[in-house]
């Protein structure tokens, strides 16, 4: 856990003050902590000598404070959706700090190309459709299906991108709408954190900006996307420690660590384990920026020279768009305890004011324990192993299928802390199911010695003195 988020853990009276007035759940965003990483992929950058932009992925996480704070420290934006455009352009972000990717409805088309934004093009027919518009716009080609040579690198197919075989096609429509489209360079979309398949995808986008070169466009950039990742963990025997047990409870060889010992893809068939564990790894040796850093360090599967030295012996920018990964340590969620009860199992089921759509870890397959927040003079107990279920009537509404071991005995009235939930965890899958209310958001932030808060829709950059 991050340094403010332990700080404002302590603050454990306004933490109580603020679910009081907004209501369980409450998530909590700290818009400082953004620009503190977006500054570690910057020295990522200076280390290589390259020019470029980054350009958070505002799908991740829909707040406003977020976005203001990049507008104030200079940070562009990808928005993948109509209304995420218009958000941030009403948070501060200038269209050309902009870049439009994910499927495109004709009016996202629209406004993102009379704004000036960068549009990541996905297919021929996107880009028929932009040229007719007859209107100047910045174009990448969103390329996808990369093939190596010599040792066989798989890439995993995606429904994003054009095939790189696509190329002269997509060309040839650029080359039609010469007076109106301007072909800034290409991109990769690729749904997997596998540096070989990554190292073979930048490698091809070089090789594609050559062949637009040679068609006598003049491309300058490239961009390469997110998936830096996030470690939840900081010990490697922790989760190893973990997984081993499960194993062994999905097998019989103890006691169950997971309700109705569901096996996250593991299975027990005449004594053998069977399946592939469905879990984001906990731990993850390489992460974020340092991730970034591997990358740009490793040599072109072909060419056999560094990327971050292509990239610069040609004069390219590099782009990049991360989401998670730009959300390390930059929120928390609480939620109120509600109902403490004992089953006939002799499990414990602690019932919480939220539900699985409002902290949606168990959606994204990550694991990680609640703090237990009591209020000022209350008895703490033993610790306890528990199982966090959520508010809504419906059997899988269950905020963590593992056993979750708390310090203390937690009580109703009791908050839990969820951290680092600002990556995906927040309100990506959040709703009103049974109409029941979905998370209100504050902004935290230091105003001389004191963390002072605000509703996030009220934050702006003035309020923080370090912005």
């Amino acid at each position: 856990m991050g340094e403010s988020m332990r700080e404002i853990v302590q603050e454990s009276s306004t933490l109580f003050t603020m679910v009081r007035a907004l209501g369980s759940p409450l998530n909590v965003v700290l818009p400082r902590q953004i620009v503190d990483n977006v500054a570690e992929y910057r020295r990522v950058y200076a280390k290589h000598h390259l020019s470029g932009g980054v350009y958070f992925a505002h799908k991740a996480n829909r707040s406003s404070a977020f976005i203001r704070a990049l507008s104030a420290e200079g940070t562009g934006v990808d928005v993948a959706s109509l209304a995420e455009l218009q958000h941030v352009l009403a948070s501060g972000i200038p269209g050309e700090r902009i870049i439009a990717t994910g499927p495109k409805s004709a009016e996202f088309l629209w406004l993102a190309a009379r704004v000036g934004a960068l549009i990541s093009a996905d297919s021929r027919e996107e880009l028929i459709e932009l040229g007719a518009l007859a209107v100047r716009a910045r174009v990448t080609l969103r390329l996808s299906a990369f093939e190596s040579t010599g040792v066989t690198v798989l890439s995993r197919p995606s429904r994003f991108g054009a095939h790189v075989r696509e190329l002269p096609g997509l060309l040839d429509v650029l080359d039609k709408h010469r007076d109106t489209l301007d072909l800034v360079g290409v991109a990769y979309h690729l749904d997997t954190n596998g540096l070989p398949e990554k190292a073979l995808a930048l490698e091809g986008c070089l090789h594609a900006m050559r062949e637009c070169a040679r068609r006598g466009f003049q491309p300058t950039a490239v961009d390469i996307g997110g998936g830096y990742g996030v470690s939840y963990l900081d010990d490697l025997a922790e989760w190893e420690n973990y997984t081993t047990e499960l194993n062994n409870a999905v097998l019989g060889k103890r006691p169950a660590l997971t309700w109705q010992n569901h096996g996250y893809g593991l299975r027990a068939e005449a004594g053998t384990l069977r399946g592939a564990l469905g879990l984001y790894p906990g731990f993850r040796p390489v992460a974020g920026a340092r991730y970034l850093d591997e990358l740009l360090s490793r040599d072109a599967p072909s060419l056999r020279r560094p990327l971050a030295t292509l990239l610069l012996e040609n004069l390219y920018d590099l782009q990049i768009e991360p989401g998670r990964a730009l959300l390390d340590q930059c929120g928390l969620t609480l939620a109120r305890v509600e109902e403490v009860r004992r089953m006939n199992s002799g499990d414990t089921l602690v019932r919480i004011a939220a539900n699985s759509r409002d902290i949606s870890m168990e959606d994204h397959a990550v694991m990680m324990d609640p703090l237990l927040v009591k209020p000022p003079g209350a008895d703490p107990g033993p610790p306890t192993g528990v199982y966090l279920s959520g508010n809504l009537c419906l059997e899988d509404d269950l905020i963590t299928r593992r056993k979750v071991f708390l310090p203390a005995a937690p009580t109703p009235g009791d908050l839990l802390v969820f951290a680092n939930t600002a990556g995906y965890f927040m309100d990506f899958a959040a709703d009103h199911a049974l109409m029941q209310p979905i998370a209100r958001k504050v902004a935290m932030f230091r105003a001389g010695e004191q963390w002072q808060w605000c509703l996030d829709e009220e934050y702006w950059p003035t309020k923080d003195e370090r912005a």
